[in-house]
């Protein structure tokens, strides 16, 4: 691919951001004169991390309902019953994005701006993840150097090790202390110019990434576990994006819903798992991340039926997503990974590495923190984590246990659909969407027709069905 740069915003004085532009695909190679064909590492950075953020958001706007926390308004919704869709929107933002990390990363290195370098590989490995997560196989390593217009895939597998090492790099990266240029605070729309914290990013992603091939023969959960060590220590190294043209993208979703462009309903699964209809125990969170409906209820929307309430449209008689959340509101930030689910990625792999004491502990601070992330009432966060259902002892705590934790703990997180699939969709309750197109649970979407008509090389779909290479 030609090498051009794609700064596609401008930041006025102390880093607030005004507007937004893009490329349509990343094979566009005509001069366009809105590019800034030399831009500073700050607005370099400013662009990569809100771009990051919002690609986060892209992704689980795809992926929420594949795991049913959200639901279609309308019978046959096609992402609610595992069509074929064509996102390449998506693919083509998730590109964007890389190919404009990979120019920093490139400026970073011939201005010894060993930070920049750092940041640069840990939004590539975040990013190549969530492509990799979608499609399986996919470029890289031909995508972003002017020999080709027509990249080569490379193989799930290569990609997922390929993540690993960019993070190991940008680790090694980060530790340096000769930088030549400094992360600007005001452009570092994630964790505003703190490398420590990107250090330790660094990490969660690495031990997220690691646990994610846990039911592969090379899961090591000792490698998790040292990877936590580095991570984060409490929700104030959360890796977030909160930096938007008007609000953020899931609180847009809810505003256009109550002007009745409907979206944002939540599944009948998701509320039914926090009423404790399904768990044994009412969750708290709940009121925390949706609004009751006009009867003071919380109704939940089955996937592939649409609406079940008494009218055609939505007048409040079922829970969609609030902008009263502490995550979905105007102001909210969107969440790449936090210390809540980075704990229970801890109690999951000292589980399975028979640290039974250790395991327990990370399942008990990972609720808390949860609880107060999202705000709740600390008497009721106290009743939720002092329940039988929930306190129930070193000795027997269950995988099942910090899987249903991590559910709402990742809800609105495209991680929450790795998860799925490791857990072969064992929540308890989980059904098939109502005419689904498969017979079994989705594993992976469909290539994207804009890149499949651009490039040769572009695999033919599988049925969505067909496990990816960490997941068979």
């Amino acid at each position: 691919m030609k090498k051009i740069f794609r700064y596609t915003f401008a930041l006025v004085m102390m880093g607030a951001l005004f507007s937004l532009q893009s490329c349509e695909d990343y094979f566009d190679l005509d001069e366009n004169p809105n590019l800034v064909n030399n831009p500073p590492l700050a607005t370099m950075l400013a662009t990569t991390t809100q771009k990051t953020g919002l690609n986060s958001q892209r992704v689980a706007n795809i992926t929420s309902y594949f795991v049913q926390y959200l639901a279609g308004p309308v019978a046959g919704g096609s992402t609610d019953t595992y069509q074929v869709t064509d996102y390449t929107s998506t693919w083509d933002a998730l590109y964007l994005a890389m190919a404009d990390i990979y120019d920093m990363k490139q400026k970073g290195i011939e201005a010894g701006a060993s930070d920049y370098v750092g940041v640069a590989n840990v939004l590539m490995a975040y990013n190549l993840s969530l492509v990799t997560d979608l499609w399986g196989d996919a470029p890289y390593s031909e995508a972003f150097v002017s020999t080709t217009l027509t990249p080569g895939f490379d193989s799930q597998e290569e990609l997922y090790n390929t993540s690993l090492q960019l993070l190991d790099e940008a680790i090694a990266e980060l530790s340096k202390t000769d930088s030549n240029v400094l992360l600007d605070p005001d452009s570092d729309l994630i964790h505003g110019g703190d490398k420590e914290n990107w250090i330790k990013t660094a990490y969660a992603l690495k031990a997220r990434f690691l646990n994610k091939v846990s039911e592969t023969s090379s899961y090591n959960p000792e490698a998790v576990l040292s990877a936590v060590d580095n991570a984060y220590t409490s929700n104030a190294d959360n890796a977030t994006m909160g930096v938007f043209q008007t609000r953020n993208p899931w609180a847009t979703v809810a505003l256009n819903n109550e002007n009745l462009v409907l979206g944002g309903w939540l599944s009948e699964q998701f509320v039914e798992h926090l009423k404790g209809t399904t768990t044994g125990v009412f969750d708290p969170r709940i009121a925390q991340i949706t609004d009751t409906t006009i009867t003071g209820e919380y109704i939940g929307t089955p996937n592939g039926v649409g609406n079940v309430g008494s009218a055609s449209n939505t007048v409040r008689d079922e829970s969609y997503i609030s902008r009263n959340s502490p995550l979905s509101g105007d102001e909210s930030p969107l969440i790449i990974i936090s210390y809540p689910e980075v704990k229970l990625i801890e109690a999951e792999a000292a589980l399975r590495a028979g640290q039974t004491d250790r395991a327990y502990a990370a399942y008990l601070e990972a609720i808390e923190a949860s609880m107060d992330l999202l705000e709740v009432d600390p008497a009721a966060a106290e009743e939720y984590l002092s329940d039988p259902a929930v306190a129930v002892g070193a000795s027997d705590l269950t995988l099942d246990l910090i899987f249903n934790e991590k559910y709402v703990v990742t809800y609105l997180n495209p991680e929450a659909w790795n998860d799925a699939r490791r857990y072969d969709y064992a929540y308890e309750g989980f059904e098939l969407p109502a005419n689904a197109d498969l017979s079994t649970f989705i594993r992976r979407v469909a290539y994207p027709q804009g890149e499949a008509s651009k490039n040769p090389n572009t695999p033919d779909s599988p049925v969505l069905s067909e496990e990816l290479w960490w997941d068979e």
